[in-house]
């Protein structure tokens, strides 16, 4: 599968908000001032006003505005009200001066949860052309023990406005946080996909599997190749994806194709090497927001139902007043059909683990809590009767 960017924001207009802080003579405006002028400026006013990168300037184009802040004390609340309003924040420390790299873990981590601000963090070394060069230090070796306290780093990385060393890339990772978030998708301590991410890929699966034979075929494939990312797949490539999952994951691949093993175990790979954009763009495509939740537009809409009080007044109306939903005919067969094909066992009820399986490519199961957990009677050994599953629905 390949990749491409798939722009999320707010509204319909995505944009993201950057803010940089950091201590004193760290290297902030000047940072902000390269990145959007390609210049190293010889003066550096205190703190710049709100600055627009060039909309081209990344793939994805997406608008990006970058907010310069002080550190001084007088200056505290104007900070505190940016880093609220942010959609990233990048921490910049001086690579010459090892005192305001501690202060990240020792002030400005702490600081950002003390103040619940809950978005991506991208640490920046700056001024990587001061340091000494007879002291040369592994940016790796330093940071893991700061990401593993702190994991809403989502990446750290050096540069030199004066030498043009990676400035671009700075915020160029602040966007792709935003655009393509890790937190939703992966777990970083135990290096897995999240359970609501494996629940919207295996429906995506299901979904591109059309002939049902649990596994994708190079036309399936090819298929979901268009409809993702608008480009087929040559068949070398196809040859080429399969042979990667085969050489790490046997049962990724059988004779049909792809199986869902496989296809998740692709997914994985692809953030674990930074590609979030081809999951995100995959999710995307098919309905899936930030939080892994389908959009409004590709659900049903709720049934419109009068409010208590008027249920109450119309109580005492003649029956023909009373609101009703009713399942339809064509409603009862399909879920009576979905019933039998989720009883593997074929006893003529779900067992816990088969309602597992049947709500396994939703959010979550939602019958598991109440007041749904015990609204149908369920037999001796807790199976759920096709009678008992149709009234679940009708509970709903």
């Amino acid at each position: 599968m390949a990749g491409g960017g798939s722009a999320a924001g707010k509204g319909d207009a995505p944009s993201v908000r950057i803010v940089v802080a950091g201590d004193a003579k760290t290297g902030k405006s000047s940072l902000i001032l390269t990145a959007a002028t390609d210049t190293y400026p010889p003066n550096v006013p205190p703190v710049l006003p709100p600055t627009r990168l060039p909309d081209d300037i990344y793939p994805d184009k997406v608008p990006v505005t970058i907010i310069d802040t002080s550190s001084s004390p007088e200056n505290r609340g104007k900070l505190v009200e940016e880093l609220k309003k942010a959609d990233a924040v990048v921490l910049t420390y001086a690579c010459d001066k090892p005192a305001t790299l501690d202060r990240l873990s020792t002030f400005w981590l702490p600081e950002l949860r003390r103040l619940e601000v809950r978005v991506p963090v991208v640490v920046v070394g700056c001024m990587l052309d001061k340091r000494d060069e007879q002291y040369p230090v592994s940016l790796e070796q330093v940071m893991s023990p700061i990401m593993q306290q702190f994991r809403e780093i989502e990446t750290c990385i050096e540069c030199s406005a004066f030498r043009h060393i990676q400035i671009p890339e700075v915020f160029y990772y602040a966007q792709k946080a935003v655009l393509h978030p890790t937190a939703p998708l992966f777990d970083q301590e135990a290096q897995t996909l999240k359970p609501r991410c494996v629940r919207a890929l295996k429906r995506i699966f299901i979904l591109c599997d059309l002939d049902r034979d649990g596994a994708l075929s190079d036309a399936e494939l090819n298929d979901f190749q268009v409809k993702c990312f608008n480009a087929p797949l040559q068949p070398s490539e196809i040859v080429g994806v399969k042979r990667v999952v085969q050489e790490k994951l046997q049962e990724g691949v059988n004779e049909q194709g792809l199986t869902l093993t496989g296809f998740l175990f692709l997914h994985a790979l692809f953030i674990e090497k930074g590609r979030l954009e081809t999951t995100w763009t995959v999710l995307r495509k098919f309905g899936y927001n930030n939080e892994i939740r389908l959009s409004e537009d590709q659900l049903p809409p709720p049934i419109k139902r009068h409010p208590d009080q008027a249920n109450l007044q119309l109580q005492i109306l003649p029956s023909p007043f009373f609101q009703s939903v009713e399942l339809t005919n064509d409603a009862l067969d399909f879920l009576r059909r979905i019933f039998f094909t989720f009883d593997i066992d074929g006893d003529g009820a779900l067992r816990s683990n088969e309602l597992d399986d049947l709500f396994s490519t939703a959010p979550e199961n939602p019958w598991s809590d109440a007041p749904y957990k015990d609204a149908a009677e369920k037999d001796a050994l807790g199976g759920l009767s096709v009678d008992g599953f149709l009234s679940e629905w009708k509970h709903r």
